[in-house]
């Protein structure tokens, strides 16, 4: 079969993943909207959220048309302005396909959460289905825009380093999409929680709270749409980084050289296709436990994944090495991401662990959820080692491969099956969402339960996908890292510059410098988005306090307070805070890069790989445990609802929102476009540097 057909056939499968997305979406509008009550509390989320998107993708838009700008013409003057004109279009087009998938999964969010509390009345089964195949929209259309939009692009150019472009668009986009949904959704989260659990002892999702419809919106912009941006950036990033590792296997004929380029995207295909069949095994009977079937649906995926993979390289004939390396990837990719089940599910030993010592306090609560968010770190650190020495060594022994090559394969074969992963991480907000509308639709109490059941799974499901999320980052960045040198040799061979030293000997002390200022960069832009939201949680707080004290009758339920206030001032407030990390992720890079030379470029992406795995692991893995410490608290454990202990729970978990939702899940998008950006830039820096070899 000619590399042609697989480019023609993978971008079929995008085409047909996002045509299941949209039937999935079909159904689930016409489902019950419920009762006006409900409809009408809906309405404002959706409104909200519609609002701050519209504000955002507009923001957006401006920014990439200004690097688009800069592209074009940094490449323009380097290689060619026709050269430099097609790479601003793929980097555009990658910005309006990763704008796409989130918006459409936040579309879907927003109709489906209203439904799912209705279908909540009839029984867990229909509630969850009708939840999950809803994230499913989100998962395969995610999955759909994004081989469609790689496939095109080499398709028509054939050029690798031009779907660079288009993943720097999509990272881009990605990084602020996450980062200003993270700080908008905490903010009001943590407002509402502060004011209206701690201070006015008020019900989670009371409709008395001004703050929590601004806390609804805040999981569609942040949750869904912020994290389908995020996985389609790492998703497309990782395949992008193998692509550019195949193109640079020289000694091998150009025929095969492209065949081993595009088979990232085979590799995709067949993961797309894994996902469509595993999201039909995803059901929950009446008692049934929903963590227990969204787990099930990731193993029955991986097992189809799996076995697609072995019988298409032996097939092909294609060298057995990139067989085994896919395999490693999958395999430690779902270890790690059920490691973070272990850490953070809602009757596992550390959260229960949590829970319990919460009786003497917040400072244990706070003291022990940090303690198991740094003991978390260590297997899924060792899982990624391991997986990168077993993909490099075994597609190091191969006559046909090279060991970076194995590596940056084994990446994505742990995010081909993204589609199944992000599926399972969109049902969490949906969930989340329906569990607050049928509170301030006022249903009974038993809709109220069957909500909280699924929410309690959406959580864990959550944890699970932010710690795959953050594993396949960290591989994707190890294999952009390799890529990152490719393009600095390739460049000095192909424009005749002088020899560039990339070993990075630690005797130099440009290497040095530039490795600690690379540690520096996660740590900076974490406490950046956390003080946005600490800053921003503060106005909405004294908001809140200045609606309960100028009217009496909100608190009494006589009269509906002020939402639509609140929510602008959330969306207001976030997109102010970007600017700054904007400016780390993109600028920083590229000022090591021209003064400080590619040696040196090389050891800060090295230093901030290593600060961002474990920083995100940890900020992760720790709020899941504090969050689901205090729904343990809630279910009745340890005093319940008010107790000393559930006061405690309730501060260890605003603690945590910010470290699992806004500063941890962000940090693998920020180590990807930085990884992005340097690859990208590699040329232009190699030839303008000031120092460095």
């Amino acid at each position: 079969m000619s590399n042609t057909v697989w480019l023609v056939l993978s971008f079929i499968a995008g085409v047909v993943s996002v045509g299941v997305a949209y039937s999935y979406f079909r159904w689930v509008v016409k489902q019950d909207p419920g009762t006006e009550r409900a409809q009408r509390v809906a309405g404002w989320i959706r409104d909200g959220a519609r609002s701050y998107l519209k504000k955002l993708y507009s923001a957006l838009g401006l920014l990439a048309g200004g690097l688009a700008i800069i592209i074009a013409i940094v490449f323009g003057l380097q290689i060619n302005f026709g050269y430099g004109l097609t790479m601003a279009i793929t980097f555009i087009f990658g910005s309006l396909c990763s704008t796409a998938a989130g918006y459409m999964g936040m579309t879907v969010a927003v109709e489906a959460n209203v439904r799912s509390a209705t279908a909540a009345s009839k029984g867990l089964n229909p509630a969850f289905n009708l939840a999950f195949k809803a994230g499913a929209v989100m998962g395969l259309a995610m999955v759909g825009l994004a081989l469609m939009g790689m496939s095109l692009v080499f398709l028509i150019t054939g050029d690798a380093n031009l779907v660079l472009g288009f993943s720097f668009g999509a990272s881009t986009l990605a990084l602020l999409a996450k980062a200003g949904g993270g700080i908008y959704t905490k903010t009001a989260d943590i407002a509402a929680d502060l004011v209206g659990k701690v201070e006015v002892g008020i019900p989670e999702d009371d409709p008395r709270n001004p703050a929590v419809v601004a806390d609804n919106v805040g999981d569609n912009v942040g949750d869904v749409a912020g994290m389908g941006a995020d996985i389609f950036d790492s998703y497309v990033a990782s395949s992008v980084a193998a692509m550019l590792l195949g193109a640079a296997l020289l000694k091998l004929s150009p025929e095969t050289r492209v065949l081993y380029t595009i088979f990232p995207l085979i590799l995709c295909m067949l993961g797309a296709i894994a996902a469509l069949i595993g999201v039909q095994f995803v059901q929950v009977k009446e008692g049934g436990k929903p963590g227990t079937s969204l787990n099930n649906g990731t193993i029955y995926t991986c097992i189809i994944f799996g076995v697609l993979v072995i019988a298409v390289v032996l097939v092909m004939g294609l060298d057995k090495a990139v067989m085994w390396a896919t395999l490693a990837g999958l395999i430690v990719g779902v270890i790690i991401g059920f490691t973070s089940d272990f850490f953070t599910g809602d009757d596992r030993p550390p959260v229960v662990e949590t829970a319990r010592v919460s009786t003497s306090g917040a400072a244990i609560n706070i003291i022990t959820g940090f303690s198991y968010g740094l003991i978390s770190i260590a297997p899924s650190v060792v899982g990624i080692a391991a997986a990168t020495l077993i993909a490099y060594f075994i597609a190091d022994q191969s006559a046909v491969v090279n060991g970076v090559y194995g590596v940056g394969i084994a990446a994505v074969g742990m995010l081909a099956i993204s589609g199944m992963i992000v599926s399972s991480d969109a049902y969490g907000p949906i969930v989340d969402n329906a569990r607050g509308i049928a509170e301030m639709a006022g249903m009974p109490e038993d809709v109220i339960e069957v909500a909280d059941v699924m929410d309690a799974a959406g959580n864990t499901a959550k944890a699970i996908t932010k710690g795959f999320a953050i594993s396949a980052a960290a591989l994707t960045v190890l294999a952009l890292f390799a890529a990152y040198s490719s393009e600095i040799s390739i460049a000095v061979a192909e424009h005749g510059l002088p020899a560039i030293d990339m070993t990075m000997s630690l005797a130099n002390p440009m290497v040095i410098a530039a490795i600690l200022l690379g540690a520096l960069t996660p740590p900076l832009f974490s406490a950046l988005t956390m003080l946005s939201v600490t800053h921003n949680a503060f106005d909405m707080i004294e908001e809140i306090r200045r609606q309960f004290h100028a009217d009496p009758g909100i608190l009494a339920g006589t009269v509906e307070p002020d939402y639509v206030k609140c929510v602008s001032l959330a969306s207001q407030n976030a997109l102010q805070s970007l600017i700054l990390p904007a400016c780390l992720a993109v600028v920083l890079p590229l000022v090591v890069g021209f003064i400080m030379g590619p040696e040196a470029l090389g050891a800060f992406l090295g230093g901030a790989i290593i600060t961002g795995i474990l920083f995100a692991l940890l900020m992760a893995n720790a709020g899941g445990t504090w969050d689901n410490a205090k729904k343990y608290i809630e279910s009745g454990n340890f005093g319940g609802k008010g107790s000393e202990a559930h006061k405690a729970g309730v501060v260890g978990d605003t603690v945590g929102d910010p470290f699992k939702d806004t500063a941890g899940p962000s940090l693998n998008t920020l180590i990807t476009v930085m990884s992005l950006v340097s690859s990208l830039f590699a040329p232009v820096i190699a030839a303008f540097h000031l120092f460095g070899g």
